[in-house]
C-alpha cells in the first residue's frame, strides 16, 4: 500500500506539472491572434499537431483493421489495470501503525502512536547523566509490542557502554508496559551540543 500512495503522489505531481506548464503555453499563446507571433495558430504548429494528428490516425487506422484485436484488449486492459491501481492508492485509507499496551477481552486496545512514543523514550533517555541528546524510531510489531531504536549523544567524558546501560534502564517501564525490544547505541555528541 506504500508503494502505490507513493506512485499516486508521484503521478500526481508530474500531472499538475504538466498541466500546469500546458495552461501556461495556452494562456500565452491566447495573447496574440498573428500567425508568426504569439497565438494558437503558431501555438499548434510548433507542436506539430498536424503531424501527430496523422500519426495518431494511422496508428488507430491501423489498429482498428489490419492487426490482432488481441494487441487492443491488451492495451485496454493495461490502461483499465493502470487506472484501478491509481484509484486503490488513492483511495484506500492508510492504516496507522499502533504500538499496543493492552488489548481487553471484547475486542478493544488502547494503544500509542509512535511519534509521542518516541519522544517520551527520547525525553527519558537524555534526563540520563551524560546524555546531551536523543533521537528515536519507534516500529511497530503485527499484533503486539515492537522495536525502539535510540541513538543517545554522549559526553567525551561519559562512557558508551555506562550510557547504553544506564538508557536501557531508564526505559525499563516503558519497554516492559508496551514490550518493545530497544536498542540502544551511543556516539559522540556534535560540537554545540546542550551540555550536562
Amino acid at each position: 500500500m506504500i508503494v502505490l500512495r507513493a506512485v499516486v503522489r508521484l503521478v500526481t505531481f508530474v500531472l499538475l506539472v504538466v498541466l500546469a506548464l500546458a495552461g501556461l503555453a495556452i494562456a500565452l499563446a491566447c495573447i496574440g491572434t498573428g500567425e508568426n507571433t504569439l497565438s494558437l495558430a503558431w501555438l499548434a504548429e510548433q507542436l506539430r499537431l498536424a503531424d501527430v494528428r496523422d500519426e495518431v490516425g494511422g496508428f488507430l487506422d491501423n489498429l482498428e483493421g489490419a492487426s490482432p484485436p488481441a494487441l487492443a484488449i491488451l492495451g485496454g486492459l493495461g490502461a483499465v489495470l493502470l487506472g484501478v491501481v491509481l484509484l486503490v492508492g488513492l483511495l484506500v485509507p492508510a492504516r496507522e501503525r499502533l504500538v499496543t499496551l493492552e488489548t481487553t477481552g471484547d475486542g478493544g486496545r488502547l494503544s500509542a502512536r509512535r511519534r509521542p512514543l518516541g519522544q517520551i523514550a527520547g525525553t527519558l533517555v537524555e534526563q540520563v547523566r551524560g546524555v546531551t541528546g536523543a533521537s528515536t524510531k519507534v516500529r511497530p510489531g503485527r499484533r503486539t509490542g515492537g522495536r525502539l531504536r535510540i541513538t543517545a549523544d554522549r559526553t567525551r567524558t561519559a562512557p558508551a557502554k555506562a550510557v547504553e546501560q544506564s538508557s536501557k534502564e531508564a526505559l525499563a517501564e516503558l519497554t516492559s508496559a508496551f514490550k518493545l525490544r530497544a536498542r540502544v547505541r551511543s556516539r559522540l555528541g556534535e560540537s554545540g551540543a546542550r551540555v550536562q
